[in-house]
């Protein structure tokens, strides 16, 4: 009778240690990854960002290697008139900056408030001079924080085949430039962690009372990578070296799909090997029970 007691916990212990391993094959999208991007993004995010303004100039013949680039950009009530203009110069000295073409790097506009407004597509223009015209007639919506809610609609209607991303089989990445000044009115951790999931690389501008907390939610890891501070929009231009030295290509560099999916995995599988350390601590537990019971009743 206890051998089949045994048994029976042996074969229970056993199918709750194949759940436990396939839960750790993840895959795009899965909540399970989500879930992983957040812890792994939240074991950062005591850590302010250690990059300091430097507007250096780099190399003249770097080239910035293509891109799926979405600027999510806040237009709300606390950035006024000539600041957002100075945001308009900033978006248009990137342009600059950037090698576009419909076979290097597409660009596209998120403008954002309490609404959400795509100013134009990755499709919809694929020349400079076309892209900094449609840049130079953005007005800002006024009223509202709604990072969350701009961050979810560039990842279903931005970075989307049908609005101009590349196929996921390109290894073409991806990235999405927030620029905000404030504290977002909605949740934005899982909707980053979810947009980090599927690929997304994400880099945070916080300007004058951005909280930084928030930044730190939103962008992707390394943090000292991918959150930027200025102090005011008058000087925001300057990052426009800072993020041409960033998005330089890089030869004989493989593409990253998602750099905060390394850090997630890694912190899954800590959390997974914790739950397998205390499962087979327990069947330790139980199997010696068992055996001093077998003891107990052979001596009877």
């Amino acid at each position: 009778m206890m051998k089949s007691v045994l048994c029976s916990l042996l074969s229970c212990a056993s199918l709750l240690l194949s759940d436990v391993l396939a839960t750790y094959h993840l895959s795009v999208g899965d909540p399970q990854l989500i879930s992983a991007q957040s812890f792994a993004q939240s074991r950062n995010n005591g850590r302010p960002p250690l990059r300091t303004l430097n507007p250096a100039k780099t190399d003249s013949q770097c080239r910035s290697r293509p891109l799926d680039l979405v600027f999510i950009i806040d237009s709300s009530r606390s950035v006024r008139p000539g600041e957002f203009e100075k945001v308009k110069i900033f978006l248009a000295d990137m342009v600059d900056t950037l090698d576009v073409g419909s076979e290097a790097t597409r660009v596209a506009v998120v403008n954002y408030a309490s609404t959400v407004k795509i100013e134009f597509l990755l499709k919809n223009h694929f020349n400079k001079p076309d892209m900094k015209k449609a840049i130079s007639r953005i007005e800002p919506l006024a009223a509202g924080t709604m990072t969350g809610l701009a961050i979810k609609t560039a990842v279903n209607e931005a970075f989307t085949e049908q609005s101009g991303a590349r196929p996921r089989s390109r290894n073409i990445s991806k990235v999405a430039i927030i620029v905000t000044d404030g504290r977002p009115q909605d949740q934005v951790e899982e909707v980053s962690a979810a947009a980090r999931a599927s690929g997304i690389e994400i880099y945070a501008v916080g300007v004058d009372r951005a909280d930084m907390r928030s930044l730190q939610l939103m962008a992707s890891i390394p943090l000292d990578d991918h959150v930027f501070y200025v102090e005011t929009y008058g000087v925001i231009e300057k990052l426009t070296s800072k993020f041409r030295e960033t998005l330089c290509e890089v030869k004989a560099v493989v593409v990253v799909e998602d750099p905060c999916k390394c850090e997630a995995r890694l912190a899954f599988q800590k959390q997974t090997q914790a739950a397998l350390q205390q499962l087979t601590a327990k069947l330790s537990d139980v199997s010696g029970r068992i055996e001093r019971l077998e003891n107990m009743v052979g001596r009877a």
